[in-house]
């Protein structure tokens, strides 16, 4: 493998971790949860469509039988953004992508449950550092719990929930002979359409003409940076490195991009102990993942 191709999923990560930068700024000017998503997924159409007539116009094609499982990944990731943008709107933007990067521990503990999957003493003992760091995290250890955000923190457990059924579900859809682009377009085209009747297009204009050119490429770099392209560049690196390589990356550029975006830009400074926390979960996490984690 050329060390050139180990570039994309960190770009992915980066990406993935810039996603509060755009949540923010639109929540503050006034957009809605629902409308907010609408835009990231009406607009990730577009790169998701190019990409697929760029690779296999093949993956278009799809039986009526994916479409259950289709709807599943569209359910979770609606479930996934709503959450994940109610904590990066609520809670430092690292402790935000911490708590979603942990998705693949309730992937071993559902999985255990339903399917009867070994949890080995390396998963558990990784498993305990993860959460142990998430709880540094927080800032409960150095403040009353009263002073603590608990939606954000359970928002942000919420969203690595949604995501792990989402890794399962989709797993189990790619088992079936279908490939990410194909879920991932149909999916969005699902949660668009649904979207619609909840979406307040007033909020959209009144965005819109504060400043229509700097306020459209905004909207196309929220959309393609935040979701289209970090699954796409993700998905290109699998053809050059293991899932478990490509995963280890990925989770570890994203929180720590959220970590430099939240200081950089909100001045959000995480305490020794903190910070301490950060690293001994993206640790525990690249442990795991070197063997267990998928991307989807």
């Amino acid at each position: 493998m050329k060390r050139i191709y180990l570039i994309l999923p960190i770009l992915a990560g980066m990406m993935f971790g810039s996603s509060g930068i755009f949540v923010r700024t639109l929540t503050q000017n006034g957009i809605d949860a629902t409308t907010l998503l609408f835009l990231r997924f009406s607009i990730a159409i577009i790169p998701i469509l190019i990409a697929i007539l760029a690779t296999d116009r093949e993956l278009f094609k799809i039986d009526l039988k994916d479409i259950p499982l289709f709807l599943a990944c569209s359910i979770c990731i609606i479930g996934l953004n709503l959450c994940y943008n109610q904590s990066m709107n609520t809670v430092p933007l690292s402790l935000a992508a911490v708590l979603l990067s942990i998705a693949p521990i309730y992937v071993l503990v559902i999985a255990y449950f339903i399917f009867g999957e070994k949890i080995t003493s390396k998963k558990f003992i990784c498993m305990i550092l993860a959460i142990f760091g998430c709880v540094l995290m927080t800032g409960i250890l150095e403040s009353d719990l009263g002073n603590v955000p608990m939606l954000g923190i359970l928002s942000g457990i919420g969203a690595g929930l949604f995501w792990a059924i989402y890794l399962m579900a989709s797993k189990k859809s790619m088992e079936n002979g279908n490939h990410t682009f194909t879920i991932l377009f149909y999916s969005i085209i699902f949660i668009t359409i649904a979207l619609i009747p909840f979406s307040d297009f007033g909020q959209i204009s009144r965005f819109v003409f504060i400043n229509p050119v700097l306020t459209i490429i905004f909207l196309i770099l929220h959309s393609t940076f935040s979701f289209a392209l970090p699954y796409i560049l993700s998905t290109i690196s699998l053809n050059y490195m293991d899932s478990g390589t490509s995963s280890i990356f990925l989770s570890g550029a994203e929180p720590f991009a959220a970590l430099i975006f939240g200081l950089l830009i909100y001045s959000e400074i995480p305490t020794p102990l903190m910070f301490c926390g950060f690293i001994l979960t993206i640790i525990a996490m690249m442990m795991l993942s070197r063997n267990d984690s998928k991307i989807p």
